[in-house]
């Protein structure tokens, strides 16, 4: 009785949340999202032809089933014919059958091959713009090679993204729509897919290889996807979000970025020195954004693979191998070089993972320490 009882709790518990959960069931959809591009329509196109054939093929079969169920049965006096094989269509329908199955199939699979070719053979007679896409543990990094802009982008926590918790990012993938553009795939560190259904694309990302894929986006809108290659424990946390703008509003987007990014270098090459509270709270937001991920945003890391930098050897000890490991990074481990960032910001993560957690080491580096270090 007791497992009678809690199987039919489960039962009302499965039924109360699919169809009682009303913001849940209204996003329930049963096919595949408005395309974005023309290569996702043609692949919407064979899915639907696909659907058409299989229930066309389902509401024949059934309709034999149920016809020869009702007028067959023994109840009606009906007996079974045992000469159905020496019949004309005993004889061939196990010829003709088949070869109709096939002929759809084929039909098919050459149509669906060819739109695969499509989106992964990259047309050697057009203009593209090139996104160079990289998968990390766990965030995407974009650069716009034909425009000197580099985005990184992470998903946004729960508490601050809502609903849209694991599908929305700090930065989104500006693209301007009716424009040729190829995604050149890359990983610094394990196997990741980029996938985004609405434009069609979807490639795996491999540590020392460039794969390529290309799109044009057909019309505005925010399109999101994912990572779709199991890449480690925050797979989930790799969201990515396409947001689609006209030429002219990608080309000013470029522009404030280009202007963000030369006012950061100025600002992290003036001559000054800045006060420990000014380096903590750059360092904080720093770090919580580009290191939080792998050694978590209380300094506890996950090992083996992330150490913590709570009360670590490397944040309490010499700054010269600290402000070392974070310009060059670890060979042989997942401490990817963050040479890249500007003077400034080294200096402010460094500080702040030197004082957070309490450490307290009351350690302050200048950026003129970093670009002497260099």
């Amino acid at each position: 009785m007791r497992f009678l009882v809690s199987g039919l709790a489960r039962w009302v518990v499965l039924f109360v949340g699919f169809f009682g959960a009303g913001s849940v069931y209204a996003e329930y959809g049963v096919n595949f999202p408005e395309p974005a591009s023309g290569s996702a329509q043609e692949i919407y196109d064979i899915h639907m032809m696909t659907m058409r054939v299989s229930t066309l093929l389902l509401v024949i079969v059934f309709a034999i089933v149920f016809y020869s169920l009702y007028f067959h049965r023994k109840s009606r006096g009906y007996k079974a014919d045992q000469k159905f094989h020496d019949t004309w269509f005993g004889h061939w329908s196990w010829i003709i059958v088949p070869t109709l199955v096939l002929g759809v199939d084929l039909t098919i699979a050459n149509n669906a091959n060819a739109v695969l070719e499509k989106v992964w053979v990259v047309p050697d007679d057009k203009e593209l713009m090139d996104v160079k896409v990289t998968g990390h543990q766990w965030w995407w990094e974009f650069d716009y090679l034909d425009h000197g802009v580099k985005v990184e982008s992470r998903y946004v926590p729960k508490e601050d993204s809502g609903d849209l918790y694991l599908r929305e990012v700090d930065n989104r993938l500006v693209l301007p729509v009716g424009t040729n553009i190829r995604f050149l795939h890359t990983s610094a560190d394990v196997l990741h897919a980029f996938w985004v259904p609405e434009l069609a694309v979807k490639k795996d990302a491999i540590p020392g290889y460039v794969t390529e894929t290309w799109v044009e986006i057909t019309r505005e809108g925010v399109f999101r996807g994912q990572c779709a290659e199991l890449c480690g424990t925050w797979h989930a946390r790799m969201p990515i979000v396409v947001e689609a703008v006209p030429k002219e509003q990608f080309l000013a987007w470029i522009d404030e970025r280009n202007a963000a990014k030369a006012a950061a270098a100025a600002e992290a090459s003036a001559d000054k020195t800045w006060t420990m509270e000014e380096l903590m709270a750059k360092g904080e937001e720093l770090y919580n954004t580009k290191c939080g991920a792998c050694h978590q945003v209380t300094g506890i890391g996950l090992p083996p693979a992330f150490p913590p930098l709570k009360g670590s050897a490397i944040a309490t000890g010499p700054i010269d191998a600290h402000l070392d490991i974070v310009i060059k990074g670890q060979p042989g481990t997942a401490m990817m070089a963050w040479g890249g960032l500007n003077d400034l910001e080294i200096a402010a993560i460094v500080t702040y993972e030197r004082n957070a957690w309490g450490n307290n080491t009351g350690d302050l580096v200048q950026p003129a320490d970093v670009k002497q270090h260099r």
